[in-house]
C-alpha cells in the first residue's frame, strides 16, 4: 500500500490571504439579539456595570459571569510577535 504524499500547504500565505480578505479573522457578537435600547442596556451599558460591581466584590466567581474559563489571550507591544522578535 502506498501512501499518497500531498503537497505541504502554504499556512502563513493563507493566513495572510484570509486577513487582508476579513480584515482579521476574530469577531465579538452578542449571544443574544440585541434589538433595542433596553437589550442593549442589559447587554452592555449600564448593566455590565452591575457585573462588574458584583465581581469586584467576589472575584472567585468570575468564570460564572465571563468568559474568562474558555479564552486565552495573546497579549504584545510588537516587539516580540509570536517569537518574530521586534518587527
Amino acid at each position: 500500500m502506498t501512501v499518497k504524499k500531498t503537497a505541504k500547504k502554504n499556512y502563513g500565505k493563507l493566513a495572510l490571504a484570509l486577513h487582508k480578505k476579513l480584515r482579521g479573522k476574530v469577531t465579538v457578537t452578542p449571544k443574544i439579539p440585541v434589538t433595542n435600547k433596553e437589550d442593549l442596556a442589559v447587554v452592555y451599558t449600564p448593566g455590565v456595570g452591575a457585573v462588574s460591581s458584583h465581581l469586584a466584590l467576589h472575584p472567585e466567581e468570575v468564570a460564572k459571569y465571563t468568559m474568562k474559563g474558555n479564552m486565552v489571550a495573546v497579549v504584545s507591544d510588537g516587539s516580540a510577535v509570536l517569537g518574530l522578535g521586534n518587527i
